[in-house]
């Protein structure tokens, strides 16, 4: 995947994680409203949500850091082309923590913000 709109170093992965963040609560709003259309439940848009948000935000990054820890780096050939190929190798694992964490604040805050949870007080309180 071409990331080259991604600057290099610490900007880069809050860039990276704020679009995690952003297509977290896209996706929970389309994910509430399919499951509001098919009898989901919570459990079921979150979940869903955050994997469509994770699978698209950082599966490119997270085949990256999963490939080099597969294949055999035991020629210099074989590290000089493994990394040519990855955006910015030196945050890349900083890089897929943060999509990961950003798509679950992302995920979390869509659902509060489409479901209206955030509107009703005392949601969750324990009874007096």
């Amino acid at each position: 995947m071409n990331l080259a709109f991604l600057p290099y170093g610490p900007p880069g992965v809050l860039l990276a994680a704020l679009i995690s963040l952003t297509a977290g609560v896209l996706l929970a709003g389309l994910s509430h409203a399919w499951g509001r259309r098919h009898g989901w439940s919570h459990a079921h848009d979150i979940a869903w949500a955050w994997l469509a948000t994770v699978a698209i935000t950082a599966g490119a990054d997270t085949w990256q850091l999963l490939y080099m820890g597969i294949v055999p780096m035991q020629s210099p050939v074989t590290i000089a082309r493994v990394l040519a190929d990855i955006h910015d190798p030196d945050t890349l694992g900083v890089r897929v923590v943060c999509e990961f964490v950003a798509a679950s604040a992302g995920v979390m805050l869509g659902w509060l913000l489409w479901t209206g949870s955030w509107r009703r007080p005392g949601r969750g309180a324990p009874p007096e």
